[in-house]
């Protein structure tokens, strides 16, 4: 094998490795979480944005969020336009976003455009304060 045809089999490798790892990350989650019982320690960490209204955090496939009316809300990050792991909330809008395709839905999983009209998975929070604890559950 001559230097030029090393090259170019190099390169249809090593660009065959790059695309398979950055395309991974976007791949769609054939799995639909419907049932959920998660309990959050607010005074972990891991969990400080919650503290905040505005503020969330992504665990076990649940987005949780403080909205700026101080209530704690939960939905799948599993959109359902086309099951992609890209749900965030937008405490600007009050609102679920889809990052991959701008699907928008209210915090009651309604869609708010074309994209969301399949609607989202929401579940029901609730706040133990003398413990400082949030449980989410289906």
């Amino acid at each position: 094998m001559d230097r030029k045809e090393f090259i170019s089999k190099l390169g249809v490798g090593a660009a065959f490795a790059l695309t398979s790892t950055c395309l991974g990350g976007c791949l769609k989650d054939s799995r639909v979480i419907d049932e959920v019982d998660i309990e959050l320690d607010l005074g972990d960490p891991t969990y400080s944005q919650l503290l905040f209204p505005g503020g969330f955090v992504i665990t076990e496939g649940v987005i949780v969020a403080r909205t700026f009316d101080d209530e704690y809300v939960a939905a799948t990050i599993t959109c359902s336009h086309e099951q992609f792991n890209k749900i965030t909330f937008r405490p600007e809008d009050n609102e679920w976003f889809c990052t991959e395709h701008s699907a928008r839905f209210d915090l009651n999983g309604e869609g708010l455009n074309p994209l969301g009209s399949k609607g989202l998975s929401i579940f029901t929070v609730e706040f133990d304060v003398s413990n400082n604890l949030l449980r989410v559950f289906s």
